[in-house]
């Protein structure tokens, strides 16, 4: 409580009655102040006040209360001295009663003077503050919004006169109203799947924060905050997956079993990845569940237990399914706190025989060595897998296309759907004894049978389909050989082809002219001209001019007779291309017996004049001068008679190519009239 204005009353109260008393001083023979202050915590004998006397004046203190706090001594100049006799304390004076001393001043001749003194006592900073408790704890609910105030934690300082300043720490979940008011206020969302229980200090001083130079006190006390969860959560089935960034979400895609088609189970139904449950969103809470059909259920066929969310048969399922049953689970104070899931049940039909493996037991073998995922194989010596096969004699063929294989114990090894061994994590050497399972999916029937691993120690195991490095080195090493032969190969074919590009190109040429004397597929057909330029440039030395030898490869592939190619047998060819144009002196012939037909064209004859001839189906060669035809000098097409094996085939492309430039450069000696052909 504050007092302070109340004394300030009562010194207003004490200056009135001093006022007074020094009116009346002129007939008093001593004096004192009326009211007098005195700091606690002071030494005895320590001065209260001075009490002023004339001379021969005597003074005593005749009462004073409480007793014995004071006395007077006299002092050489004749006043008196209030001394104190004990140490005074502000804590246990009371502010509203101050201590009272009276005096008794008495003199030889004149009146007794009585004075009456009050002391009160000042505070000093001498005490620390104080909490209450040590410790405190609040409760705070999660989500409880930024700036919301949780509580008010103050101190007492037993000295009146000082203002305590607060701190507290740390200040990551709450701050702080301001450093004199410990107002504690929500600084940062608060989750309760994050943080539960939050502990912090609180300081309170009795001197602003950096003062220097004066008395300064210190207190703290512990602050325990405990989150507490609200229900804002629904139910959770379980086993649900959560995102760590999303803790209030629960991802379960639901619960699927089989039923038998016809047939009423008495157990309640088992199912994967287990029984119907689920827990209270708000993990702090755990609020009752309770289970209900929502839907899929309209014919009454199961049954959920309310508390447990076990579903059992009231009677036979009578369709082919599959049965889609809807669940809802709900907090059984709270209904409006809900999930629902679904209950996929497959219906199938009754099975004779369970699926059996092929054999009684397996043994596999497999370094320790070969790696996580390497395929356990049948024997040390083969790089062949092992494979574990099942049949269900409820199949004609014995495969059940619904049944998969499973590792009933044991973590170092797995099976794939096709039934190959694979090493799941790395195995000391030794034998590892295991069991597999194989289990109908469609009604859940299976079958178990024993496999032993055999993990050998160190050497190097290959992988089905994988080659060693000493290997893979051998295969580098020979096609390296192979293509340096081949680059080889092929600089010789090019130095080669290089070297006789001048004779094929001579051959060529003189094949194309043949070509066009012959006639034929290839050869000139009905109303088509031809004109022998090589003839109408006296400047050009050469039987074909330049155009023609630009074009001669393609020539060859389009303008010649497929048998007229080299390299097939001759007896099947017509003259090749290094036939050459001679002339000869021979008789005469008709000029009809020249006539023949060639790839069942129209009949073409031949003819050696230097006049147009446009009659139908003859060939004219006009030569550079007239030929007499007297001279009984005919043009003939020599056949290549060279041998047609690839040894002399260099051979006789040299002698013919020389023939042609011999026959055409003596033809370009004659006359230099032009030669036209149609």
């Amino acid at each position: 409580m504050d007092l302070r204005p109340k004394e300030s009353s009562a010194v207003f109260f004490f200056l009135v009655i001093f006022t007074l008393s020094k009116f009346s001083e002129v007939q008093s023979i001593c004096s004192a102040e009326v009211i007098s202050f005195i700091k606690e915590n002071n030494a005895i004998g320590d001065i209260v006040t001075e009490i002023k006397a004339d001379d021969g004046v005597t003074a005593t203190i005749t009462s004073q209360t409480p007793a014995d706090l004071f006395s007077l001594d006299a002092s050489l100049d004749g006043s008196y001295n209030l001394i104190a006799e004990t140490v005074m304390d502000f804590e246990t004076f009371d502010k509203n009663t101050p201590y009272e001393v009276n005096v008794e001043c008495t003199k030889d001749g004149s009146p007794t003077t009585a004075l009456v003194l009050r002391i009160a006592v000042q505070d000093v900073n001498d005490n620390p503050p104080e909490f209450a408790y040590s410790q405190y704890s609040l409760n705070v609910d999660e989500l409880t919004e930024v700036g919301t105030s949780v509580g008010l934690i103050t101190a007492i300082d037993p000295d009146e006169s000082d203002r305590l300043y607060y701190r507290l720490d740390p200040e990551e979940y709450f701050y702080l109203q301001t450093d004199f008011s410990p107002n504690i206020m929500v600084k940062s969302p608060l989750d309760y799947d994050k943080v539960q229980k939050i502990s912090m200090m609180l300081y309170a001083q009795d001197t602003a924060t950096g003062s220097t130079g004066i008395v300064s006190h210190t207190t703290s006390t512990t602050i325990e905050v405990n989150i507490k969860d609200i229900d804002n959560r629904p139910p959770w089935f379980q086993p649900c997956n959560s995102d760590p960034n999303f803790a209030q979400v629960c991802i379960m895609p639901g619960y699927e079993g089989t039923v038998q088609l016809n047939e009423q189970e008495t157990v309640p139904l088992e199912l994967t990845p287990d029984r119907v449950y689920a827990i209270d969103g708000d993990k702090g809470r755990n609020e009752d569940i309770c289970y209900a059909f929502l839907g899929g259920n309209e014919d009454k066929t199961f049954e959920i237990n309310i508390d447990t969310g076990n579903i059992t048969m009231l009677k036979p399922v009578d369709v082919a399914g599959p049965i889609v049953l809807t669940v809802m689970a709900y907090q059984k104070e709270n209904v409006d706190q809900f999930a629902t899931t679904t209950v996929i049940l497959k219906v199938v039909i009754s099975s004779n025989h369970p699926p059996t493996f092929v054999k009684p037991s397996y043994e596999g073998f497999i370094s320790e060595d070969a790696g996580v995922d390497s395929l356990v194989l049948e024997s040390k010596t083969s790089n062949r897998p092992l494979r574990v096969q099942a049949t269900d004699e409820d199949f004609s063929n014995g495969y059940n296309p619904a049944i998969k294989f499973e590792v009933v114990d044991g973590t170092e090894f797995s099976i794939t759907p096709e039934g190959f061994i694979l090493m799941a994590r790395t195995v000391s050497p030794g034998t590892v004894n295991l069991r597999m399972k194989v289990v109908d999916t469609s009604n859940g029937e299976s079958s178990t049978v024993s496999l032993t691993v055999e993990v050998t120690p160190g050497g190097l195991q290959l992988k089905t389909g994988e080659f060693s490095t000493e290997e893979m080195a051998a295969v580098g090493a020979s096609l390296a050989v192979v293509i340096v032969l081949c680059l080889v190969c092929i600089g010789l074919m090019v130095h080669r082809i290089k070297g006789h590009n001048t004779a094929w190109k001579k051959i060529s040429e003189a094949s194309i002219f043949r070509s066009t004397l012959g006639g034929g597929s290839g050869g000139p057909k009905e109303g088509m001209q031809y004109s022998n330029e090589g003839f109408q440039h006296d400047g050009d030395s050469g039987s074909v001019n330049s155009n023609l030898a630009a074009d001669l490869e393609n020539k060859l592939e389009s303008g010649l007779k497929p048998q007229q190619r080299r390299g097939l047998p001759q007896e099947n060819m017509t003259p090749s291309a290094a036939s050459v144009l001679k002339t000869t002196s021979s008789s005469q012939p008709d000029s009809s017996s020249l006539a023949e037909t060639i790839d069942g064209e129209k009949e073409v004859k031949p003819i050696l004049t230097k006049e147009r001839r446009t009659e139908e189906g003859y060939k004219a060669v006009w030569f550079k001068q007239d030929i007499d035809p007297n001279t009984k000098e005919d043009v003939v097409i020599i056949p290549d008679t060279g041998d047609a094996d690839g040894d002399h085939e260099e051979d006789d492309d040299s002698e013919d190519e020389g023939n042609l430039r011999t026959d055409l450069d003596s033809e370009d000696e004659e006359d230099e009239e032009g030669l036209t052909s149609i």
